[in-house]
């Protein structure tokens, strides 16, 4: 079968490193917020602070890493972004330690392991691009989006009996080992990557920092599809937490209510991300795509009618279990053609881009959903994001739009894009 067949080793250790470092992320899933109630004591505005700002902050401090990423080996990148993340996260257990933790401490740490986020995905996309033949694009992304929906269904409810048992903090521990792990696999990648072609500019020009988003507004693909996943993850991130106060609070579910009802329909995600492949055999990509891409909207509204009781949690249940499979579809299908339509040379900036404006444009509507939920009330809010997002099918492209570059030649055998054995 195509989505069983090896991609190599090297692919494999890649592989690896990113499944124990999403297992980590989600086993510290809202560790930062928990924190800040639990050790800090911290209020509702200090906590949507934590969460907004940071997220925002982050953003802008990565918008120079897309152009310095894009000149540098890729893999040394990854493995310098891991062990940032590792040593700012264990500055949270050694400060709680000694006694000296504090909210700006949290609020610092979020900014530069969010940072440190977009620098790796941008790396990791451009590394992804050159472990693997083109034609085998999509099996990889989706092995990713399976192991990332596993982590989803695996991590929380560790990561909450883990709270229970040792306390926060301990869940930032084995986050930031996640993440020293994944140094040491993507380390154990072996091959020599060359060193990209210099550009002749002697030091970063301010106009290299818009060069990212230059390329995807001006390719007539890439441009409604940006438009289109940054309003859908936007408006999806910011009913999150008007639905935990919503089930949480007005309808008294229990927490481990409020985790079943997301940590069951991630099961979707597996079953998506291993239907895509089919999918697109059969239908191409551009098809499977645009119908993913349009089905995932038709979710949201939904959650706006959560009722009390058992009927309440099924509807919850179902309403994601539908929109998280559309999403394990459609994610590795999109991933693999904004792959196929990028430039080996402008990958990292172009998935830099992307990123800064997916983690502002979530910060902004995360702020504003709170406001309009504190003025018309949280089924509102949550309403009018399901309303606003049956809008954004349109913004995918129609058709597909004129290849950007040739595919690149796949290596011979026994060599690899990096030129190693």
């Amino acid at each position: 079968m195509v989505a069983s067949r090896s991609l190599g080793r090297q692919f494999g250790w890649l592989w690896a490193a990113y499944a124990v470092s999403a297992l980590g992320t989600w086993l510290a899933f809202d560790a930062f917020p928990l924190i800040a109630i639990l050790v800090l004591d911290a209020g509702t505005t200090e906590v949507s602070v934590l969460a907004a700002a940071g997220m925002a902050v982050a953003a802008v401090v990565a918008v120079p890493l897309g152009p310095w990423v894009e000149f540098r080996r890729k893999r040394r990148v990854m493995v310098s972004m891991d062990l940032v993340r590792f040593a700012a996260l264990m500055t949270i257990p050694a400060a709680f330690a000694l006694g000296r933790l504090g909210f700006a401490q949290l609020l610092v740490v979020s900014v530069v392991v969010g940072a440190a986020d977009i620098a790796f995905t941008a790396a990791g996309g451009a590394c992804l691009k050159s472990l693997v033949r083109p034609e085998d694009l999509l099996v990889a992304n989706g092995r990713f989006e399976s192991t990332t929906w596993t982590a989803t269904v695996l991590g929380p409810p560790l990561g909450g009996a883990a709270v229970g048992l040792f306390g926060p903090v301990m869940t930032v521990l084995a986050n930031a080992v996640s993440y020293l792990l994944s140094a040491a696999g993507i380390r154990a990648i072996g091959g020599r990557e060359p060193r990209p072609a210099p550009t002749g500019a002697p030091r970063l020009r301010a106009g290299d920092l818009l060069d990212g988003w230059r390329f995807i507004l001006a390719d007539s693909a890439l441009r409604p599809l940006f438009a289109n996943t940054i309003l859908v993850n936007g408006l999806i991130m910011a009913t999150s937490p008007l639905l935990a106060v919503l089930m949480l609070g007005r309808l008294g579910f229990a927490p481990w209510q409020y985790g079943l009802a997301f940590a069951v329909p991630c099961l979707g995600g597996l079953v998506g991300a291993r239907l895509a492949p089919r999918l697109v055999a059969r239908f191409g990509q551009h098809g499977v795509m645009v119908t993913a891409g349009a089905l995932r909207a038709c979710w949201l509204l939904g959650l706006a009618f959560t009722g009390p009781g058992t009927a309440g949690l099924v509807l919850v249940m179902t309403v994601e279990f539908g929109m998280i499979t559309c999403m394990g579809v459609f994610n590795p299908v999109f991933a693999t053609y904004r792959l196929h339509r990028t430039p080996a040379d402008r990958v990292a900036r172009t998935l830099c881009a992307w990123s800064v404006t997916s983690k502002a444009c979530i910060a902004a509507l995360t702020a504003l959903w709170g406001l309009l939920a504190g003025v018309a009330g949280l089924r509102t809010a949550i309403g009018v994001a399901g309303l606003l997002i049956l809008t954004t099918p349109f913004l995918l492209p129609r058709q597909d739009g004129p290849p950007r570059h040739e595919p690149e030649p796949a290596p011979g055998p026994g060599q690899t894009r990096h030129g190693g054995s």
